[in-house]
């Protein structure tokens, strides 16, 4: 994040999105990870009822935002391989705020009806069985209300226009992406591959991760503890630590930009401690 906001050069429609995409990460892996490290150093497994329904809304929102910004990174590569010559006409800075408008506030918005919907189903039970609360663990302890059926309607709506929709559209756009390769050079192919593959390989891993979560969602009851602690890892901690480890890797742009920023940060430290060092006056002896 701190290279893509330093560099100019990386001010484009794709490292934009990508930078929308690790604020979501680091957005979701702070819902979690505090709460567990203060697990780990105190005896008490406790949280308020309120802080718990933060915590998944929290979660909810980074879960709808990769989804929704990964959608907006495969239509920039999209327009960049099968509309080439009209990318900047296309991708320009009216059309990023949209996309990151839409990636941010739908998810916002519409998840804080489904928290309100939860907040309001009356709890027959206090105790999960889970490392993190999610909404459907709320639900399910819940004295089960005509709110819990229209908390679980809301919740599967949101899904499916929240995550499958976007899949759905990221799918076709690299199916559109590959009929458009095949047509042309294996130079041309190569490029096409280099440029989409780190996105598909967040969108791989993160579509993974969304599989363990429903599996963790459902049959976390019947899973033993340690099973539980290490599928909520795969949905919280991997997908945030992995994304800017695949860009930074794959991506050439963010590896230069990354040893130019360094250089010229260890250069200014080098001069300053050179200024600060007194240099002894040379003495003439007779």
């Amino acid at each position: 994040m701190l290279v893509i906001y330093l560099e100019s050069s990386l001010h484009k429609p794709m490292y934009i999105f990508l930078f929308n995409l690790l604020c979501s990460g680091l957005l979701g892996s702070s819902a979690v990870w505090p709460n567990v490290l203060s697990y780990l150093l105190t005896d008490g497994h406790t949280s308020s009822y309120e802080g718990c329904l933060l915590q998944v809304y929290l979660l909810s929102i980074y879960g709808a935002c990769t989804y929704s910004t990964l959608t907006a990174m495969a239509y920039d590569r999209y327009v960049s391989i099968c509309k080439p010559l009209q990318y900047h006409i296309i991708m320009n800075p009216s059309k990023i705020k949209m996309w990151l408008m839409l990636s941010n506030l739908v998810p916002v918005f519409s998840i804080a009806g489904q928290i309100y919907l939860t907040s309001r189903i009356p709890l027959c039970s206090r105790t999960l069985n889970k490392l993190f609360c999610d909404n459907l663990s709320i639900i399910n302890i819940s004295c089960g209300t005509s709110l819990s059926f229209l908390s679980n309607v809301y919740g599967l709506l949101i899904i499916v226009c929240l995550s499958v929709l976007p899949t759905f559209l990221i799918l076709l756009s690299y199916v559109k992406i590959l009929s458009v390769s095949l047509k042309v050079s294996k130079n041309g192919q190569s490029k096409a591959l280099g440029t989409c593959l780190p996105h598909l390989i967040i969108f791989i891993n993160y579509s993974i991760a969304t599989v363990f979560s429903v599996i963790y969602n459902r049959f976390t009851m019947l899973m033993s503890s340690e099973m539980n602690v290490f599928i909520s890892v795969q949905v919280t901690l991997l997908p945030p630590l992995l994304h800017p480890v695949i860009y930074g890797v794959r991506t050439k742009e963010i590896r230069k930009c990354t040893v130019k920023i360094t250089q010229r940060l260890c250069a200014s430290t080098s001069c300053y401690y050179t200024s600060k060092l007194k240099v002894p006056k040379i003495l003439a002896i007779s």
